[in-house]
C-alpha cells in the first residue's frame, strides 16, 4: 500500500469519525429539546388541571359569572390543543408558535377570573379554590424557567444546526431549526 493511498484511507476514517460525532451530537441536543420540552408541558398540565379546578370550584359561587369562566376553559383547552401537537414534534417553530398564540387567551381569561375572585375576599378562603388559585399564580414563575430551558436547549441545537461543516451533514439528516416558546 503506497503512501498515498493510506493518507487516503486516514482522511476518509477521519471522515467518517467526524460524521458519526457530529451526527450523534445533534441527536442529543434534539433530545435535549425533547426533555426540556417535558419539563414544560408538566407546568402546562398543572395550570390546566388547576384551571379546570377552579374553573369547576367557583361554578356555584359565581354563578352569574359563567361566561368568564367558560371563555377560562375555553382558552385552556385551546393551549392544551396546540401544547399537544407541540408536544408530538417539539422542534416543530410553527406549533411552537401556535402555543405562543395561545398564551394571551388564556393569561387574558385567568387575569379575569382571578380579578373577580379578588372581588369576593370571602371565597379564597375556600380551601379547592384556594388551592387552584395558588396553582395558577405559581405556574407563571414555572413556566417561565421550563421556557428558559426549553428555548436554550433550541438555541444550543440551532447554533450547531448552522455550524459549518456541520450544517452539510444536518442538511443530508434533514436535521431543521428549533421553535422557540
Amino acid at each position: 500500500m503506497s503512501n498515498g493511498q493510506i493518507v487516503v484511507l486516514v482522511a476518509a476514517a477521519v471522515m467518517v469519525f467526524w460524521m458519526v460525532g457530529a451526527y450523534n451530537r445533534l441527536v442529543a441536543l434534539r433530545s435535549a429539546i425533547g426533555s426540556a420540552w417535558a419539563l414544560v408541558d408538566e407546568v402546562l398540565k398543572k395550570r390546566g388541571e388547576a384551571v379546570r379546578g377552579l374553573a369547576a370550584a367557583l361554578r356555584a359561587p359565581l354563578a352569574d359569572e359563567q361566561t368568564a369562566l367558560d371563555t377560562l376553559l375555553a382558552a385552556e383547552k385551546q393551549l392544551r390543543s396546540a401544547a399537544d401537537a407541540l408536544g408530538a414534534r417539539p422542534l416543530a417553530t410553527a406549533l411552537a408558535s401556535a402555543l405562543l398564540g395561545s398564551e394571551p387567551a388564556l393569561a387574558s381569561a385567568s387575569s379575569r377570573v382571578l380579578a373577580l375572585l379578588d372581588q369576593r375576599p370571602e371565597l379564597r378562603t375556600l380551601e379547592p379554590i384556594k388551592v387552584h388559585a395558588a396553582v395558577l399564580r405559581d405556574s407563571a414563575a414555572r413556566l417561565a424557567f421550563a421556557r428558559q430551558l426549553y428555548n436554550e436547549a433550541a438555541q444550543a441545537y440551532d447554533a450547531a444546526v448552522q455550524q459549518f461543516p456541520t450544517n452539510l451533514l444536518a442538511r443530508v439528516y434533514r436535521f431543521a431549526p428549533a421553535g422557540r416558546l
